[in-house]
């Protein structure tokens, strides 16, 4: 599965709507009039979606992982619920390129400590600059150092590493390996300033492509991969001798003696090869290295695995077949913490008929496989794979032998045996991470069982979202995976779309009068690129394409279901009556509009291109183009026409040099008028109405009184609440956003990298107004909290509070106080101002969520420490009033 998921992002970014400084990591301080409301987030789950290149075990604490995606941030493994928790959505919109993570380190000395270097790209598509991102909680709140150069987390080669590595003796040192010739890094501080290593003789010289004129493929990978041998240190004094790896066939491996005084060239390496890993035994005084022709993390022709003996400097091929039969790169490398002397590879780019894991019990001197062949297409697996938690792994294919369904997997650059654990194994694909409990079955001869072990890591880029008024509650268009249906949101539907199965659905819509016809358009290496579905999309079946259709653009169905109008790219606007046996060209629309269908009436359509918005009555045969102006003069729009009213239609989108934002038409888009109090929008979408408000629920995608967020209106964009918080951001939003029209609040978003994540409120809803100038917080009236841990760790915690007007009258400001009893205290609080006095805390409101209605709440969060107990307050008072406490 190659991923394209970089488009959606590079559209984005072509328009110029990514534009703007970074915002803090912590909570915003910027000015806000508009209400708020305290929202719970979650996933849909699909669990995984996407390539996980790296896998990071702590060595000193037990149970202590982390995880990093290319696009979707950085996850840490929760041991008693065997789950990830997602430690990035807090960065935002304009800083959205800091959620791809290129690597990963993890602090040997302060287990506390974890080390993220972020940046999506390092060409034109990502504007800003990487970053190192630093926490000593963990994951749970962070400190940014700003580089002078870009990462790429979803660049070629972003599979090998681990480029970013603390000093297992001194973690004051860390060092960076950068791509784009930038060099080596080295930070004395841990990690709040870094400069580079001048003396490093080598910055790399491998590219996949120089022909690429976009600089994806013809960027320098740079320096890919740094290694400790712990044992030339000692507690508080820098590692002596240290180990890089470099994108060079000819060097590809560095060393330092002297804590990175001088480096040399390592001699009597192997050459013609890059050093995906370097992985080290100081045990036994082994560095292993493993070898492939290309950067991957897609390619790899051949490849080899080499030991090299660190004290007497002798260089070994213990690869465990002979070069002239691999057809693959090996990329993800291991040893075994607990038993020195075993070593695991695999190979990465081995795409058919599987991908191969080997092992070794002898420090690489013999090997057996994960599978191999009896008499050819038959194999003979040590392994059992069960996906019941993740069925849709399966692909719904059924291949002819040797492959097999489910796959071991593909793109395996990231594999660890845990430090304290034999037994337990991980790796990454190009779609989950998938681990074994009973590793060392392998070597007495017995089947070992591997599952998915990715549940709360969420990695799927969303590209369009529906929610029927009836049926399934969700329906998705996915980047790789292609889509779900979701009868139930807390569970992973047992397959994605099949029949034909789209590498990427780029668009679907359903009839909203007969919502079990749906329609969905995508891309596929070969055959159709529209299928339909009559029951709601639990099964599909595949349209006709009209000539030359090479991928899915947007397709519309009438709201009735007896037509469809389709904008794919390749060729221009189509119609059709019934299922798309045979299309018609449609005329005065352009090619590459974007399309949609009026909600009511089954002949209207509606289109947009390059600031003209396009009319068609006669069901997408011919079209005209209104007379609206002012609209934006680019492509980057999404519209939709509001369910249950003729002609009613609003329009997202635009650029930061034009126009930019949110217009709506109540003439069937003959006029549009822009809505004055939204500076920025990008997406709109419609739910159920607010209790007592006749009008649908708005949601969008938008900057609001100069803050970015996801916003809903109850009173047509008259007034707006601010639904998430600076802790849930989840990087760019910008593709498509839809309430459900069957439950109030509840709204779908879509996110580049982090799946899609559906909000609910905590509040009773009603019309949004305008707080006005910030009020002097004025707390009365009856008050409940709820004061939840959501993590703690030694020596440190993260909770949320949850304040809820139990009273009859509005609070225009609040004040809530209370106690520590175990001596804790706040060492960062976001969504509210804070002081702390001894034990005594007292939070008061923000100006964006002064207001809170009656029977609404408000949420903050924070992060604290804490020494001899961790025992939860039991009184807050709001003023005098005694709050309950549930």
């Amino acid at each position: 599965m190659r991923r394209t998921r970089i488009l959606t992002a590079v559209l984005a970014l072509s328009a110029g709507l990514l534009a703007g400084s970074p915002p803090a990591l912590a909570a915003s301080t910027e000015k806000v009039s508009v209400a708020a409301d305290t929202y719970t987030w979650k996933n849909a789950r699909i669990d995984g979606g996407g390539f996980v290149p790296g896998i990071v075990f702590n060595r000193k604490e037990k149970n202590l992982a982390y995880a990093r995606t290319d696009i979707g941030g950085a996850y840490r493994w929760t041991e008693s619920s065997k789950t990830w928790t997602p430690l990035l959505d807090s960065i935002g919109w304009d800083n959205w390129g800091h959620t791809g993570v290129v690597s990963l380190a993890s602090d040997t000395v302060d287990p506390n400590k974890v080390y993220a270097a972020v940046g999506t790209y390092t060409n034109s598509w990502d504007p800003k600059n990487g970053a190192v991102l630093r926490s000593a909680d963990r994951g749970a709140t962070w400190q940014k150092a700003d580089l002078p150069f870009k990462l790429g987390g979803n660049m070629p080669g972003r599979g090998m590493g681990e480029r970013l590595a603390v000093d297992p003796n001194r973690n004051s040192v860390l060092y960076l390996g950068a791509p784009s010739g930038k060099g080596l890094w080295r930070s004395l501080d841990s990690g709040a300033t870094w400069s580079q290593v001048t003396n490093f003789p080598n910055a790399g010289n491998y590219v996949q492509d120089p022909s690429d004129t976009s600089g994806y493929a013809s960027d320098n990978q740079g320096i890919v991969w740094v290694t400790f041998d712990e044992s030339t240190g000692s507690s508080g004094n820098a590692t002596k001798t240290v180990y890089v790896g470099v994108a060079d066939k000819d060097n590809a491996v560095y060393r330092s003696t002297d804590a990175g005084a001088t480096w040399s060239r390592l001699p009597g390496q192997p050459t013609g090869y890059l050093a995906h890993k370097g992985v080290l035994d100081a045990t036994n005084g082994y560095l292993y290295l493993a070898y492939s022709d290309k950067g991957g993390p897609y390619d790899g022709g051949k490849g080899q695995l080499w030991r090299y003996a660190t004290a007497t400097g002798t260089w070994t091929n213990i690869s465990p077949v002979a070069e002239a039969d691999t057809y693959y790169g090996f990329g993800g490398l291991t040893v075994d913490r607990q038993k020195p002397g075993t070593v695991m590879a695999t190979a990465y780019s081995s795409w058919w008929p599987d991908t191969q894991i080997f092992r070794s019990t002898d420090s690489g001197g013999t090997w057996t496989k994960a599978w191999d062949y009896t008499s050819y297409p038959n194999r003979s697996n040590r392994f059992t794979m069960d996906v019941s938690s993740s069925p849709w792994l399966t692909w719904g294919a059924n291949p002819s032998p040797p492959e097999q369904t489910p796959k071991l997997g593909w793109m395996t650059e990231a594999l660890e045996i845990d430090p304290f654990n034999s037994d337990r194994m991980m790796y990454g694909t190009g779609a989950t991470i998938y681990g074994t409990e009973n590793l060392t079955r392998w070597d007495g001869g017995t089947q070992f069982t591997i599952k998915p072990m990715v549940q709360g890591l969420e990695e799927t880029a969303v590209n369009d979202l529906a929610s029927p008024p009836s049926g399934a509650p969700l329906l998705s268009a996915l980047g790789d995976i292609g889509g779900f249906r979701h009868t139930d949101l807390t569970k992973v539907p047992s397959m994605m779309y099949t029949s034909p199965n789209f590498t990427t659905t780029t668009s679907l819509d359903y009839a909203e009068s007969n919502p079990s016809t749906v329609v969905r358009v995508g891309n596929l290496d070969s055959g159709p690129h529209i299928a339909f579905s009559t029951d709601n999309g639990a099964n599909w079946f595949a349209g006709t394409d009209p000539s030359g259709v090479s991928e899915g653009g947007t397709v519309a169905a009438a709201a009735d279901g007896s037509r469809f109008v389709w904008s794919p790219t390749g060729t221009g606007v189509q119609y059709t009556t019934g299922f798309g046996n045979s299309w018609s060209a449609s005329s005065g629309i352009p090619a590459g509009a974007i399309v949609e269908s009026d909600r009511v009436d089954p002949k209207t359509f509606y289109g947009f291109k390059s600031g003209k918005f396009y009319v068609s009555t006669d069901g997408g045969a011919t079209f005209a183009a209104s007379n609206a102006t002012g609209l934006p003069s680019g492509d980057s729009i999404r519209f939709k026409a509001l369910p249950g009213t003729k002609g009613d239609i609003w329009l997202a989108g635009g650029a930061a040099d034009g126009a930019y934002g949110l217009w709506h038409s109540t003439d069937g888009g003959a006029t549009f008028a822009k809505l004055s109090g939204v500076e920025q929008a990008d997406t709109i979408g419609f739910g159920k109405a607010a209790p007592g408000a006749s009008y649908q629920t708005l949601y969008t995608s938008a900057k609001i009184g100069g803050v970015r967020g996801i916003f809903r209106s109850t009173d047509k964009g008259a007034t707006w609440t601010r639904i998430n918080d600076d802790a849930h951001q989840w990087g760019w939003t910008g593709a498509a956003i839809t309430g459900d029209p069957r439950i109030y609040g509840r709204v779908y978003v879509s996110t580049n990298g982090r799946g899609v994540v559906y909000g609910d409120t905590s509040g009773t809803g009603g019309g949004e107004t305008d707080p006005g100038p910030e009020p002097e917080p004025e707390p009365t009236g009856a008050c409940a909290v709820t004061y939840k841990i959501t993590n703690e760790w030694s020596g440190g915690f993260q909770a949320d509070v949850h304040l809820t007007n139990t009273g009859t009258s509005a609070w225009s400001g609040w004040s809530l106080n209370w106690s520590f009893p175990g001596g804790q205290t706040i060492s960062q609080l976001w969504n509210a101002d804070h002081t702390q006095s001894g034990a005594s805390v007292t939070v008061k409101n923000v100006n964006w969520n002064a207001a809170v209605a009656a029977g609404s709440s408000v949420g903050f969060g924070f992060t604290g420490n804490w020494s001899g107990s961790n025992t939860k307050p039991t009184v807050f008072k709001l003023g005098d009033q005694t709050c309950t406490v549930n």
